[in-house]
């Protein structure tokens, strides 16, 4: 395993993946979800402090940025605006809409067709732009049907209102319907190295080169804490246990993009470096055991 201590364009070190087969993106972005206040509610504490770590992650090579309606809500994508418009070239959004919030950590999917252009049309002028460059379903509404929701997505695309179309929180089962209807460009689960739950999308997605955007990517159960088996392999190789995360994930997969999202610069920093770990192919597999 190999590392560095120098964070600059960090990012860059992730290699890339092209998007929808045209849009070019550093594997490691950025989620920003952990912006808004407790329980993805309301301001930041820090709203200043919000805005710097977007800033540093795109002085850092993070040109793929991952928001969505409901964080705040509408709070997230003011911030993107307010830190990086107007955007530099080869940065590209990713909102979703299909979640409606009814309070601090509570979610309800709503996918009519009506609903989701009003939200589409809302983050564009949130974002500042003329089209979205990936706009995802946030949730599958179980009481529309999923013909009527992605096709809505296909008629704003077909519309040049969006570029490409994402799926979140899907299995393999849904997003092949979904395949059916419109281009899928990428799918975005649940998965960590302890959580696999997504095995079976993944796979599909690599099979597809369709983008897998891992959500909660740093979550390592007990494998932190002192004694802890992430934590003495980090100790043998100089890095912390989320960069080690971050390393067997761009590592499981090509099409795989983390986007971990934190409000501290230091925390980013830590994590952006994940990206010049460089995992053997033992290191990979010893890493796999000790996540399953």
């Amino acid at each position: 395993m190999t590392s560095s201590t120098d964070t600059t364009s960090s990012a860059d070190a992730a290699q890339t993946f092209l998007l929808g087969g045209d849009l070019e993106i550093n594997r490691l972005g950025f989620g920003t979800m952990q912006l808004p206040g407790e329980g993805v509610w309301g301001d930041p504490d820090d709203r200043s402090g919000a805005l710097r770590v977007i800033s540093r992650a795109a002085e850092l090579g993070v040109n793929f940025f991952d928001t969505a309606d409901s964080y705040g809500p509408d709070v997230a994508e003011n911030l993107l605006f307010e830190a990086l418009h107007p955007y530099a070239d080869d940065i590209v959004i990713a909102t979703k809409a299909g979640l409606t919030r009814q309070g601090p950590g509570e979610w309800t999917p709503v996918g009519r067709p009506a609903y989701l252009r009003q939200q589409a049309e809302l983050s564009l002028r949130k974002l500042g732009v003329d089209r979205i460059d990936l706009f995802q379903l946030h949730r599958i509404d179980p009481d529309v049907a999923l013909e009527d929701q992605v096709g809505e997505l296909k008629k704003l695309q077909d519309e040049g209102k969006i570029r490409h179309i994402g799926l979140s929180q899907v299995s393999v089962d849904e997003a092949k319907a979904a395949q059916e209807i419109a281009t899928i460009a990428s799918v975005q689960n649940l998965y960590n190295l302890t959580d696999r739950s997504s095995e079976d999308l993944l796979d599909w997605a690599t099979e597809n080169n369709v983008g897998f955007i891992p959500w909660f990517p740093l979550a390592t159960g007990k494998l932190t804490g002192e004694g802890s088996p992430l934590t003495e392999l980090a100790k043998q190789h100089e890095a912390s246990p989320s960069q080690l995360a971050l390393a067997w994930l761009l590592k499981r997969s090509p099409v795989m993009l983390p986007i971990p999202g934190t409000s501290s610069v230091e925390h980013l920093e830590d994590n952006l470096a994940g990206a010049t770990v460089e995992l053997s192919d033992d290191e990979f597999d010893e890493l796999s055991k000790v996540g399953a």
